[in-house]
């Protein structure tokens, strides 16, 4: 039996839901600007209003470098969107990432960041602490003393290939080459051996692998889903994988294939993941596991040293004076390339200080790697961020404020040394590595 339509109630009507959407747009800006428990902290105007304007910056690339202008406007805290403060001060690094005491709370990842999509299962980068410090400890075994000894003469091979291209390309010196593509080539040789027993023979072809172009898009691809999650739009996130085939859907895949071979193949090798093979030899670990941090150590490995390498190569062929010195401390420190090994590099004072002043001017990372402020809130730089907060270090930004450094935009090696020019420099505000318990596992 149907029931009679009441005539007093009706449906909304389209002019009502736009008042009603009006209201509530209304009501959020006004509590971002004026109740929001961060509204005292200095940021640009429409981001304290919205995260899309600072996800906007994201997308189109130059967020890091723009955070450094908002830095130089706003001080050592800046509001970057209602609920994320951005740091730009050496105290922050400890105060955020660093060790815990006296049962002080840790910042935990934000996940919206590491795990954007979340189909992936965990790995070292963004496994919870309890799984981090398991994964942590069977990934060492790939990146100890030893290990490093063993895998010298794998990283030697490709050093000695690449200079036979490079002498086989340029001919008599006057053919311009392109070195980020050559770096790139050789690191990604480098860690597709170290991680899966084969290398991609990009130095071989003088190209990339197919694989190597998903790495890049699939980076790209990242970010933007991040920006997508962080502005609480996940089901977007996964409406796009279902409708389109990613760049993120096809290395997963590929990461798959390669490790299934790797594993099959038995060999015992002193590579980034013989410690996690052991462990699902004994029922310990999950292939999925092992497959989700062999893609990170792909990413991670490889186009962070090549950026390191590129930014190297570039700021010391502009700096003919700083070239000539790394030159002379070469030559003068080895009769011949059999004496150059990963031990007697070490030595190398000023080569060391020319990979440290290039870690500063071009990071790897150049973003801010998000933590959430604990429970019941915690301190940074003395100020009190309340539970939940969105902070991060941005490692560009702290790397060039000239509050930090003494001619932050000049190329000089001199200031790792010792120079009473750069005597006030706070050295310790660069950590392209990061600072405290989940800091790289590859530092050394």
């Amino acid at each position: 039996m149907s029931h009679p339509r009441n005539p007093t109630v009706r449906p909304p009507t389209e002019p009502t839901i736009v008042k009603v959407a009006g209201v509530y747009v209304v009501g959020k800006v006004f509590y971002n600007l004026f109740l929001h428990p961060l509204r005292s902290f200095p940021g640009p105007f429409l981001w304290k209003i919205s995260p899309i304007f600072r996800h906007l910056r994201m997308t189109k690339g130059d967020l890091p470098v723009y955070m450094k202008e908002l830095h130089a406007k706003y001080g050592p805290i800046v509001r970057v969107s209602p609920y994320e403060l951005a740091f730009s001060d050496p105290q922050a690094w400890k105060d955020i990432y660093g060790h815990r005491h006296n049962g002080e709370l840790e910042f935990p990842k934000y996940d919206r960041f590491y795990r954007a999509v979340d189909n992936v299962p965990r790995g070292i980068i963004n496994a919870h602490r309890e799984e981090h410090s398991y994964l942590r400890r069977q990934l060492s075994h790939g990146f100890s003393e030893r290990s490093m000894q063993l895998q010298e003469p794998i990283i030697g091979s490709y050093v000695d290939l690449l200079i036979r291209r490079l002498q086989e390309q340029c001919g008599d010196g006057s053919v311009p080459l392109n070195m980020r593509e050559w770096l790139n080539w050789t690191t990604f040789d480098v860690i597709g051996d170290l991680g899966f027993g084969s290398a991609f023979g990009c130095l071989e072809k003088s190209d990339y692998h197919p694989w190597v172009k998903l790495v890049a898009n699939s980076v790209r691809q990242t970010a933007f889903m991040f920006s997508l999650s962080d502005m609480k739009l996940k089901p977007v996130v996964r409406a796009i994988l279902k409708l389109k085939k990613l760049a993120i859907t096809d290395n997963q895949a590929l990461v798959r294939a390669k490790l299934k071979q790797r594993i099959e193949s038995g060999v015992e090798r002193p590579d980034f993941i013989e410690g996690l093979i052991k462990q699902k030899n004994e029922g310990k670990m999950e292939f999925m596991q092992i497959a989700a941090n062999s893609s990170t150590l792909i990413i991670a490995g490889s186009e962070t040293t090549a950026t390191l390498l590129s930014g190297a190569v570039y700021l010391l062929t502009t700096n003919p004076d700083k070239l000539e010195r790394l030159t002379q401390e070469v030559r003068s420190s080895f009769k011949n390339d059999d004496e150059i090994t990963l031990t007697s590099v070490g030595k190398l004072s000023y080569m060391l200080a020319v990979l440290n002043e290039s870690l500063r001017r071009y990071p790897p990372v150049p973003t801010g790697m998000p933590r959430q402020s604990p429970k019941g809130g915690a301190n940074v730089l003395g100020k009190y961020i309340p539970e939940g907060t969105i902070v991060a270090v941005w490692q560009y930004a702290v790397n060039h404020d000239p509050n930090h450094w003494t001619d932050p935009y000049a190329f000089a090696p001199e200031r790792f040394l010792g120079d009473p020019k750069y005597k006030n420099d706070k050295l310790d505000a660069m950590q392209p590595f990061s600072v405290g318990p989940r800091n790289c596992i590859g530092r050394k």
